[in-house]
């Protein structure tokens, strides 16, 4: 009997502000070895759709990303690019500086506007990790962006197609070009990992004021 193999994230897990007590994997079932392989290999033809410059640019989103890790913020990061150079990065930081709005592509846009002297990020493409919320998505729309590589889908609130389409609305006065996949696989493990991390030391907080409250009272 062949086991089964997940490679899918729960929506829940993946989203920018999500509940950590209710993140889980969401199980994709493939149960012949053969129908494994196939996946594998159209992941595969659907990253070599990308160019070099594309996978260059979310290498860097995605150490991006890392950082947020390494500050306990949910691991998503952004990279701005014109004319084939980085002019805005940014991973997320709504954790360390008490700011909802502190996402990672909100973060590269303002870096963006600041150097290139322009609130219109025209012929700028956006590199991240994680799916656009609404928030980053109306942003994008009004900063003119020109085309979105996103790595993960967030089924949750996903604003690039997966729970909204805001990024190509009739009603807008701006269309993004967007693109999706590129190391969808890698950065979805990372996020994985992250909440499955939080939801342990949650799990361990608690349990440690439970001791202590347990604990009788030394004189």
């Amino acid at each position: 009997m062949t086991k089964n193999l997940t490679i899918n994230l729960n929506p829940k897990d993946i989203s920018h502000d999500s509940d950590l007590s209710d993140s889980n994997l969401t199980e994709s079932k493939l149960t012949d070895s053969k129908l494994t392989e196939q996946c594998l290999s159209k992941s595969s033809i659907a990253q070599d759709s990308f160019s070099a410059a594309d996978i260059k640019f979310m290498r860097r989103a995605i150490e991006l990303a890392n950082i947020a890790d390494s500050h306990n913020e949910i691991p998503v990061g952004a990279v701005i690019v014109c004319n084939g150079e980085i002019v805005g990065e940014g991973f997320n930081q709504s954790i360390m500086n008490n700011d909802p709005s502190a996402h990672a592509e909100m973060v590269a846009i303002r870096d963006a506007g600041k150097k290139l002297q322009n609130y219109r990020l025209l012929d700028c493409t956006l590199y991240v990790t994680l799916e656009p919320c609404p928030m980053c998505a109306g942003l994008l729309v009004h900063s003119r962006i020109n085309r979105l590589v996103f790595a993960s889908k967030d089924l949750k609130t996903g604003a690039a197609g997966s729970a909204f389409a805001l990024l190509n609305h009739q009603q807008h006065n701006h269309q993004v070009e967007v693109r999706s996949g590129l190391f969808a696989e890698e950065c979805s493990t990372m996020l994985s990992a992250f909440f499955k991390r939080r939801r342990a030391e949650k799990k361990a907080e608690k349990q440690a004021k439970r001791m202590m409250l347990s604990e009788p009272n030394k004189a």
